[in-house]
């Protein structure tokens, strides 16, 4: 069969690089436009158009599927649609307009956090378990029936760019056994079953870290927010990222905020009596560094707020 697929940013070129590689016919790839980048906002193409012109394939580049894009799409005699993080809800009709359907690979284990951050969400939330859905597109969020689904478990310490990098290998390996069923109408779909939740967008604003929680609970926001928007804090009204950290064990008898060395460890007070180990961090207009390297750096007692 003839497959579109649509797809933006680095992890879904990644799953259409597998797909090529495995040898099944995608003869088209659907993409957002340019979009500025860098501080010079250069116009830059995504990484899924990037692969797809060094695969000599075609390239649509959209922000919406409108009667143009669907006209097209329709050129290339498309038989069904693979889908990972295009950016974009399809309407009737674009569901309507191709033969066998649209399919979403979705990293996460539907119902459980439909939206557009999964991972970081299952990361930021504290979850033990996710996995890969493959599922056939309806008109809701993420609602549609499922053909498929793999789950893993989340590695301790494990951030989100690490964990969307290993969750678009198992994604290949489930097209690859998926698609083959797609091809002979052998496969099943099944209706969600469970409670949902949602998973909107992350921020900058709620990467803020607040040094009142305890300790687990900001390991977890930093883990969900790197590589993208980063958590961060500020140190003497700059902001400061931190890139990873880790909740300590023992207590801190500091102020909340205080930055203290524990033998080799750079631990912060945080709430509930509870401390956080620093292992690396990003200070204002500077490269990422060890944590202990950047406090050697400064005098005095240091507070981040």
């Amino acid at each position: 069969m003839r497959i579109l697929f649509a797809g933006t940013p680095a992890t879904a070129a990644t799953v259409l690089e597998g797909l090529l590689a495995a040898g099944h016919e995608v003869v088209c790839v659907l993409t957002r436009e340019d979009a500025p980048l860098g501080r010079k906002k250069i116009f830059t193409a995504s990484p899924v158009a990037e692969l797809a012109t060094t695969k000599s394939l075609s390239v649509i580049k959209a922000n919406s599927l409108d009667s143009e894009t669907l006209a097209e799409i329709a050129k290339y005699q498309i038989d069904l649609a693979i889908v990972l993080a295009y950016g974009v809800i399809l309407k009737e009709d674009a569901l309507n307009a191709l033969p066998v359907g649209w399919f979403n690979l979705h990293y996460s284990l539907l119902p459980r956090w439909r939206g557009a951050a999964p991972v970081q969400r299952a990361l930021q939330h504290g979850d033990v378990e996710t996995g890969v859905t493959l599922f056939k597109i309806d008109s809701g969020l993420d609602t549609g029936p499922i053909l498929s689904t793999v789950p893993t478990s989340i590695q301790p310490e494990e951030n989100a760019g690490e964990l969307l990098t290993r969750l678009s290998q198992l994604a290949v390996t489930l097209l690859n056994e998926q698609l083959p069923r797609i091809y002979s109408t052998t496969h099943n779909l099944e209706p969600q079953v469970g409670e949902f939740s949602l998973a909107p967008k992350t921020t900058r604003a709620e990467a803020k870290i607040d040094l009142t929680q305890d300790a687990a609970t900001i390991e977890n926001l930093v883990r969900a927010m790197n590589p993208e928007p980063m958590a961060w804090c500020s140190l003497s009204d700059e902001p400061m990222r931190i890139l990873r950290a880790r909740a300590a064990t023992g207590t801190a008898n500091h102020s909340v905020g205080q930055v203290f060395l524990d033998g080799e460890r750079v631990l912060v007070t945080c709430g509930k009596d509870t401390a956080l180990e620093l292992l690396e961090v990003q200070p204002a207009s500077r490269t990422s560094m060890n944590a202990r390297a950047w406090l050697n750096g400064l005098s005095g007692v240091v507070t981040l707020r």
